[in-house]
């Protein structure tokens, strides 16, 4: 008996969890956002994107006004986030409203009712935020309807959405990953940029490493450098020699068409771990980039506000580091 009673109570918690809406949504309040619809899409198995983006969608939305619906790698089973189920994003057709998408993927394989929508967008040609491992979003083995999204395709879309759409795939790590952190100092020439302002060198800061990129980076606009430093604290001087000559773009902006002819803005970063998240120029630099792609460069403040909004614990970015038994409506401002 005592047996049946336990298993009528998992079903029962499990039918609930299932129940529930696997995304959540934070209205925008009274600012320059209001009115614009903001859809992040999390899911990698590595860098905590399930808390740098629902932390970025409160910020947008309760300081500027942004509607912000931030999407999850979904456990098909129990309904809770689970960054290891690469193959299941509910809520993708949000992408239908949307007027700027924000992505921090790493090697998913989306089945196609789900991807349908994600290419549907790019192919709008509408803005486009990437963060980190999102130049590695898709991992389809090249075949399929949307094989070409794959992160080593070839033909026109040679390393597939990475390369073609964010300016950049995944090539290497060139920091030592878990122990050579990450300082970002302004490119030279970048310092007026409109996502720059209110940022000056060392503002910006990670524990996670600088990616290689191949240089140059073509199309694209270089604004932050990642200076690779010797430890995981913003205080450790840089490492000697070749690893910092010449420094990493670490974020650059970049535009492309979609398949309607439009035209649309990209900003990307490499960095965007959750506990790089805990870095106000680095926030301030997302918030900023997210205004520039939504071509409101004007409206970008002097220091644009990005405090943290709500309790944030950024766990230590590694495989299988998530947080098990976490919901969507967990995420929600109480």
């Amino acid at each position: 008996m005592k047996r049946l009673i336990v298993t009528a109570w998992f079903f029962a918690c499990t039918a609930v969890c299932l129940a529930e809406t696997p995304w959540v949504v934070f209205e925008g309040t009274d600012g320059l956002g209001k009115g614009k619809h903001v859809v992040l899409i999390s899911g990698d198995e590595e860098y905590r994107s399930e808390e740098t983006l629902p932390q970025l969608g409160k910020i947008l939305a309760k300081h500027h006004g942004f509607k912000c619906t931030v999407l999850f790698a979904i456990d098909r089973k129990t309904g809770m986030i689970n960054p290891n189920q690469n193959d299941n994003i509910p809520g993708l057709e949000a992408l239908k409203s949307a007027d700027l998408m924000v992505v921090f993927l790493r090697f998913r394989n989306l089945p196609p009712e789900q991807m349908k929508f994600f290419a549907e967008y790019v192919d709008s040609g509408k803005p486009i935020v990437g963060l980190r491992t999102s130049t590695h979003a898709f991992s389809n083995g090249g075949k399929g309807p949307y094989g070409k999204y794959h992160w080593q395709a070839t033909g026109d879309w040679s390393k597939g959405f990475g390369k073609q759409i964010l300016g950049e795939t995944w090539v290497n790590h060139h920091g030592k990953h878990g122990t050579e952190g990450t300082r970002g100092v302004i490119a030279p020439g970048a310092q007026k940029h409109a996502i720059l302002r209110g940022i000056k060198d060392g503002d910006i800061y990670g524990p996670s490493d600088v990616y290689t990129v191949n240089l140059p980076l073509t199309g694209c606009e270089s604004l932050v450098l990642g200076q690779v430093v010797s430890g995981l604290t913003p205080d450790t001087p840089p490492v000697q020699g070749k690893k910092n000559d010449p420094m990493m773009p670490i974020a650059w902006t970049k535009t492309y068409q979609g398949e309607s002819g439009a035209t649309g803005r990209v900003f990307t970063t490499t960095m965007g771990a959750s506990q790089d998240f805990e870095s106000e120029g680095l926030r301030r630099l997302l918030v900023n980039a997210c205004y520039w792609t939504l071509k409101k460069d004007e409206q970008i403040a002097e220091k644009s506000k990005v405090d943290i909004v709500g309790p944030y614990e950024a766990r230590p970015f590694r495989n299988n580091g998530f947080k098990p038994g976490v919901k969507p409506s967990d995420h929600a401002i109480k």
